[in-house]
């Protein structure tokens, strides 16, 4: 639309079923206009500059089923302007200049259903012979014509007896006689048609004979022509034959003592916008069932005037938010009064079961909806017939805090929606044994979680418990809802959703999560989904789409048609995917190659075994490190001991006597490294023993024994003593082996013969042994 087009753009799918052309300069329709688009079902043209329509301007148009004209000046319609137009149900010409229908060439459209004629120049009622052959034609709107006077046989072809008629906005000044007569119609709206009262009572006076089920009369808001109002306005209704009426924004009736009596005849009765402040005494015998204050000025519940309506069935009293503040249940014995609607007021109500059920004892519909305050008190006796209550956005007293509805055993359906209720007894909804539909949105549980609070509503098919700031739900709290088919748990702060909530509600079929603060759903809580459910929305949920949760996001893309509004699951975290829709995850981002596994696999083998090595070998490791680094140009200053004893220290006592008395107090004196005198204090014991003891000694001396072969340390010595005497040619051992030791051992673990012949090898050494000892030392030096 307003695109400045002439014509349709070549670049229109001839798939499309659905086309505004509104607000471009079409101007004329010519033959074939819109053969490039045959699947159209919707066409809007609404103020196109449209002056011509030429034969076969729809042609190939069979399925369009709605087409708009509005405000287009249609000067000439060619005879098969509308050809083709095999499924048109709407034809829309509001305000296009037609002045005679027997020019608005439509007689072939056997599917229309409706026909908009408002807001032009048509000044006759005479329908064309072609209108009886609209044989399904529901509604003909002729509001806002010209129409000034209606005649018999005007209305002659009218097809049906179920269509609706609008006259509203027409100046009507005269009615004949019998106009009506015989004519049936579902709905008459004459609304804005008469510039008097005197006008309006001499016309209805002559709709003698017409057959209607809803007459719609009176003015609109701000054109008020009807200077006065009263009881023998409306006589002339005597004579129609209606089910239901409505007045409509009609002056100076204040009370409804003015109105005809022959409006008590008639089954349905609506007042709308009427300034009535007070209802008078109604007649005994009326015929009234259903009787609506709309939208006027009452002050209160007129419940003892209006109990003279013995057939009354409907009562509704609604949306008069400024006025109506006061109802008490004065009802006088109403015994087939089944609804009463007190919706959108701003009552407080004192409701009292007992005597509500003494005086409407078969009320079925209560609705006190949207007004200022209403208390239910616990006392009750007896059983109501109540099955609908609606108390949505009224504050409730009392209620959540002490059971209050235990009379209503018949419920059906209940809405406490956004009634500032806070559950804090598990006996809330206590009596409600047949409930079948609960609404209680906005409504706070004691904590922000819910328990048992439904144990006994084991009827329940509907529950809406949506922004309740719910932030945990027993894993039992729903157990007994075997019935439930909907579940709304929306708008709450849950932040993890417990499977077992929803494992015994097999016959749910919608379940709605949405704007919660769920980050994903575990496998079980999916696995175990009702297999009867058909909506899931976890919709505006703070999602984290890490590939921890790739089972979730796989899960997502796989059940697109169960889940609605996917394009609003949105990615909360992680920071570099926020904002991103679920439903375009890149799964392939998650998925590691084989090879990669593989050789991640092996270094981190690798790697454990080194770790493993090096805290095995790490005195050997590190004594390597040390020789490999030290300076080969150390000098002989370095060497301050003749030897460095290694010994196990269950053997301190013969080597203090023996080997230390021997060498060090005898002339010349040799000097001995010993780890309990000579090691250097707060050092580690690896680093004395390679560089205070072999690096500082010209010898090493093994004092070999049963506790030395069993000593850890004492062998890491040797073998470092063996190293230390590989790698220096001038390093020489000393191996003493002790009384006692099996030699076969000793070679065994030792591999001491590979020794014996380049070292010294002492076997059970005696006193002359270490002299032999000290003289080898003597010679050496």
């Amino acid at each position: 639309m307003e695109l400045n087009l002439s014509g349709i753009p070549p670049d229109v799918p001839n798939t499309t079923e659905s086309l505004d052309l509104s607000f471009n300069p079409l101007k004329i329709l010519t033959s074939n206009y819109f053969s490039m688009v045959p699947a159209l079902m919707f066409l809007d043209l609404t103020r196109c500059h449209i002056w011509k329509i030429e034969d076969d301007a729809f042609m190939g148009l069979c399925n369009l089923s709605v087409l708009i004209l509005t405000a287009n000046p249609l000067h000439i319609l060619g005879p098969r302007a509308f050809h083709d137009l095999r499924s048109l149900q709407k034809l829309v010409v509001v305000e296009t200049h037609i002045s005679r229908l027997d020019r608005l060439p439509i007689g072939h459209l056997t599917t229309l259903q409706e026909l908009n004629l408002s807001n032009n120049h048509v000044d006759s009622l005479r329908l064309p012979e072609y209108f009886s052959q609209l044989i399904v034609l529901q509604l003909l709107s002729f509001r806002a014509n010209k129409i000034s006077s209606i005649f018999v046989g005007d209305l002659d072809a009218l097809p049906s007896q179920n269509i609706t008629l609008v006259l509203s906005k027409n100046d009507i000044k005269y009615i004949e006689l019998n106009s009506f007569s015989g004519v049936y119609l579902q709905e008459l709206s004459l609304r804005g048609c008469f510039g008097s009262s005197a006008l309006m009572q001499a016309s209805l006076q002559n709709l003698t004979g017409l057959h209607v089920n809803h007459l719609i009369l009176g003015d609109y808001r701000n054109i008020e022509r009807l200077e006065t109002f009263d009881k023998a306005l409306l006589d002339g209704l005597c004579h129609v034959w209606l089910q239901e009426i409505t007045l409509i924004q009609i002056a100076g009736l204040y009370n409804t003592d003015r109105l005809s009596d022959c409006l008590y005849n008639i089954p349905t009765v609506r007042l709308v916008s009427i300034d009535i402040k007070e209802v008078s005494q109604l007649p005994k015998n009326s015929s009234v069932r259903h009787l609506e204050f709309k939208k006027c000025n009452l002050r209160g519940v007129p419940a003892e005037n209006l109990s003279s309506l013995k057939n009354l069935r409907v009562l509704r009293i609604t949306k008069n938010p400024r006025n109506l503040i006061r109802f008490a249940e004065d009802f006088k014995d109403l015994q087939n009064l089944e609804t009463l609607d007190l919706s959108e007021n701003s009552l407080i109500v004192n409701i009292c079961w007992s005597s509500l059920m003494e005086e409407v004892p078969n009320l079925k519909h209560l609705n006190l909806s949207f007004n200022s305050k209403v208390v239910l008190p616990p006392e009750c006796s007896g059983v109501s017939k109540l099955e609908y209550l609606d108390l949505q956005q009224t504050r409730l007293g009392y209620t959540g805090a002490l059971p209050s509805f235990l009379c209503l055993r018949n419920l059906i359906y209940l809405d406490i929606s956004y009634s500032s209720i806070h559950i804090v007894t598990e006996c809330s909804f206590c009596g409600l044994d047949n409930l079948r539909i609960l609404k209680m949105a906005g409504s706070s549980f004691e904590g922000n979680q819910l328990a048992d609070n439904f144990k006994n509503l084991t009827k329940l098919q509907i529950l809406d418990i949506s922004s309740c700031q719910l932030k945990h739900i027993a894993p039992n709290a729903l157990a007994q809802l075997h019935d439930l088919h909907e579940l709304n748990i929306s708008h709450n702060k849950l932040l993890s959703l417990d499977p077992k909530i929803y494992v015994h509600l097999h016959a749910l079929t919608t379940l709605d999560l949405h704007s919660n603060q769920l980050a994903t759903l575990t496998a079980q809580a999916l696995e175990i989904l009702p297999i009867s459910l058909k909506y899931l929305d976890l919709s505006w949920n703070l999602f984290d789409c890490s590939c921890d949760h790739l089972s979730f996001l796989r899960w997502t893309m796989n059940h697109q048609d169960l889940l609605q509004h996917a394009d609003f699951m949105i990615c909360h975290s992680p920071l570099d995917l926020k904002d991103a829709r679920l439903v375009s995850f890149d799964l392939s981002s998650c998925q590691v190659s084989k090879t990669t596994v593989a050789v991640s696999v092996i270094t981190l083998l690798v790697l454990v075994l080194f770790a493993i090595l090096v805290y095995k070998y790490y005195f050997h490791l590190y004594y390597m490190v040390v020789l490999l680094s030290r300076d080969r140009h150390s000098t002989e200053k370095e060497n301050i001991y003749d030897a460095f004893v290694i010994y196990s220290s269950e053997d301190q006592e013969w080597v203090t006597q023996e080997l230390k008395e021997t060498l060090e107090d005898g002339v010349p004196r040799f000097r001995l490294c010993l780890y309990y005198r000579d090691f250097v204090p707060g050092v580690s014991i690896i680093t004395n023993i390679i560089k205070q003891g072999f690096q500082s000694s010209r010898k090493v001396i093994a004092v070999v024994s049963t506790h030395f072969l069993e000593s850890r340390w004492c062998n890491f010595e040797l073998e470092v003593a063996q190293s230390w005497q590989l790698l220096d040619s001038k390093a020489s051992l000393v191996l003493i082996v002790l009384e006692g030791v099996d030699k076969a051992v000793v070679r065994q673990k030792l591999g001491l013969f590979r020794y014996l012949r380049r070292n010294t090898y002492l076997v059970s050494a005696k006193m002359s042994d270490i002299q032999e000892l000290r003289r080898e030392f003597i010679s050496q030096n």
